[in-house]
């Protein structure tokens, strides 16, 4: 007889996977193993038509659930599959039809959560059918759910954007001490792709940073990111720099450690972010959380750092595995 479906092995801290594949034939030596297996019975299947197997199911939700920068393989494992980013990017998750869907009962999708950063080949869900055989009629259901609105997992890419810097305090720019906040910027930002274009330096005087920024943007920033002066010190004055510049829908403020002060904001079509000086001390900070969304040109405001302050505290790892942790994820 041929095996309906996969039969999974389990040996602890050493192998899971299947022991027999789905179309295997069973041999007379199989059945010693099988019994290892706790396998006193198997099923034989004869599938009527309104009837669909786990297999089938799994890729036709597959199709329906994957989007942009997504993949996956037509190879079903133990009725499995998963959904892997094609590209290097955020992921993106429909999360209330994601949540409908799985509210179906018969089918199941587990994701990463929304806004995650992800690497090409990194699994990003995992979807099948949770019983052997169900009606077609479900299937069609689950389908039709994932599909409306648009695909429920995205991975899209970041694009290029150059960035323009402005280091301000009068500590840096009268000499006193090594900045090391550009060099951290640099980092981030181009680990997501993009470049740095123009460096200004200005000292803790609103107009001369305003006039930095003007440069910038002279120069074709098409982001701007401003580093200290973000807090409550006299000499903090970067904010009123940054609105000297010319900024719009400004916030200043979020419910995010390391990084409560925060601003975001835009001048013309440019974003400008006023990074406070933990983003120099701390490997990981509400930065990491807002800049990839940034680049993809989103909206960040009041309501959308808000939503952060749900997972917004960092645990302060002694090694840090950020995004492989809890950090922004609400």
């Amino acid at each position: 007889m041929v095996l309906p479906h996969d039969i999974t092995e389990i040996v602890k801290d050493r192998f899971k996977g299947p022991a027999f594949r789905k179309g295997h034939i069973i041999q007379a030596e199989d059945v010693a193993h099988l019994r290892r297996l706790g396998k006193e019975h198997i099923y034989v299947l004869h599938l009527g038509l309104d009837e669909i197997h786990e297999n089938e199911a799994a890729l036709r939700l597959a199709e329906a659930l994957a989007g942009e920068g997504v993949e996956y393989s037509q190879e079903v494992v133990e009725g499995k599959v998963g959904l892997k980013a094609a590209v290097d990017g955020l992921l993106k998750i429909a999360r209330e039809r994601l949540y409908r869907f799985n509210l179906l009962g018969e089918v199941m999708c587990a994701t990463l959560q929304d806004n995650t950063p992800v690497k090409r080949g990194e699994q990003v869900a995992g979807l099948r059918l949770i019983p052997l055989t169900a009606p077609r009629r479900v299937v069609d259901e689950a389908v039709s759910l994932a599909r409306s609105g648009g695909p429920v997992v995205r991975v899209l890419p970041l694009p290029t954007v150059r960035a323009g810097l402005v280091i301000t305090g009068n500590e840096v720019f009268h000499g006193r001490i090594e900045d090391r906040f550009e060099g951290v910027l640099r980092e981030k930002l181009t680990a997501l792709g993009s470049t740095v274009g123009p460096v200004r330096f200005a000292p803790d005087d609103p107009e001369l940073i305003a006039a930095a920024i003007g440069a910038c943007l002279e120069e074709g920033a098409e982001l701007i990111v401003t580093s200290g002066g973000m807090s409550v010190d006299p000499d903090d004055v970067t904010r009123l720099g940054i609105g000297m510049a010319g900024a719009s829908a400004v916030v200043y403020g979020t419910p995010v450690l390391p990084g409560a002060m925060l601003l975001v904001g835009r001048i013309g079509s440019a974003s400008v972010l006023g990074v406070p000086a933990c983003g120099m001390f701390h490997a990981v900070t509400v930065l990491d959380l807002v800049l990839p969304r940034i680049l993809l040109g989103e909206t960040i405001g009041r309501e959308e750092l808000a939503a952060l302050g749900h997972g917004g505290l960092c645990r302060q790892c002694a090694r840090c595995q950020y995004p492989v942790c809890s950090f922004g994820k609400s």
